[in-house]
């Protein structure tokens, strides 16, 4: 399924340049990103980028595709006689579609939506790791594992232009995977028109 809907998303990032009307752009963006499962929530500074188009359409409105790619520094560790585990957010895309409306001359209101897709990264390292590969033979240093988490984004947001190339946007982002994990993104954004 997720194969799919990458690849029709991808599809149409490319489709849309056809039309005359579509403005493609690229985007450079931080912000803060809270991770939460099971009812546990760890809060870090997120980064990454953006690319997409938006084609307009009559009375100031537009529709548009996005496809995202981040990163994130939320992590939790536990500790415990010389052994640590940490649970890291990983690599975070998503293939959405915005439809929005112009806001005066240089703003523009918008509303996202579609499949997003998570990495949740495991390593563990220490004295008891340590102890498994001596009896072996073995400098193990430490384990690490990771699962992609499927799921969907929901999120809105304000563009405003700086002038007729570069603009900033200030976005509200919720995704929500399986497993029972979710995350909260407010993000800004500076980016380009092409």
């Amino acid at each position: 399924m997720k194969k799919f809907v990458t690849a029709a998303a991808a599809a149409a990032l490319f489709a849309v340049p056809a039309a005359a009307n579509a403005q493609a752009f690229v985007q450079a963006e931080t912000g803060l990103d809270v991770v939460s499962a099971d009812g546990d929530s760890k809060a870090n500074i997120g980064y990454g980028g953006s690319v997409g188009y938006d084609m307009q359409l009559s009375g100031g409105m537009f529709v548009g595709v996005q496809a995202t790619y981040s990163d994130s520094e939320t992590k939790s560790c536990a500790r415990a006689d010389g052994d640590k585990l940490c649970l890291e957010a990983g690599r975070d895309v998503a293939a959405l579609v915005r439809v929005g409306t112009a806001v005066g001359p240089q703003g523009k209101l918008y509303l996202m939506g579609g499949y997003a897709n998570a990495r949740a990264e495991l390593s563990f390292s220490g004295n008891s790791l340590d102890a498994v590969g001596d009896a072996y033979g073995l400098d193990i240093g430490n384990v690490k594992a990771n699962s992609d988490l499927d799921g969907f984004r929901l999120g809105a947001g304000y563009e405003h232009a700086l002038n007729e190339k570069f603009f900033v946007k200030a976005e509200y982002r919720y995704s929500n995977y399986e497993m029972g994990v979710s995350r909260h993104n407010g993000v800004i954004a500076l980016g380009a028109k092409f």
